[in-house]
């Protein structure tokens, strides 16, 4: 059975940093790729980042390039997103999920798995 628990989320001002983790069990990490997703109160789950492990492939959002960072250990099936000069609007509960297959998508519909979210919060 796959489960994915995120942490790490938490209150913090505009300007500082998180860094969440998930950790995966019951998934092989070479036959998956692993994606972070965010969704703020009443819009849509919104991707963030993806990184592929057969081919080191990384995507990220454009809202967030150049301030987050996707990155993992595969021994430890472990994926983790720093997040840097955080604004108001990334406020939102950030998902880990997981898409079987090669391909780090950015469509939150391809995704197989998710975990149960962990809120982001910054203060202006």
């Amino acid at each position: 059975q796959v489960q994915l628990v995120e942490s790490g989320g938490g209150l913090v001002q505009a300007g500082g940093s998180l860094r969440l983790s998930c950790a995966a069990s019951g998934v092989t990490f070479a036959s998956y790729a692993m994606g972070w997703f965010r969704q703020a109160p009443g819009k849509e789950r919104a991707f963030v980042a993806a990184i592929n492990w057969s081919g080191g492939t990384i995507e990220y959002a454009d809202i967030v390039k150049g301030r987050f960072t996707i990155s993992g250990d595969f021994d430890k099936k472990m994926v983790y997103l720093q997040m840097n000069n955080l604004k108001p609007e990334d406020t939102a509960v950030y998902y880990c999920q997981a898409v079987s297959g090669s391909f780090a998508s950015e469509n939150d519909e391809e995704y197989d798995y998710w975990g149960q979210g962990t809120q982001v919060t910054v203060s202006p």
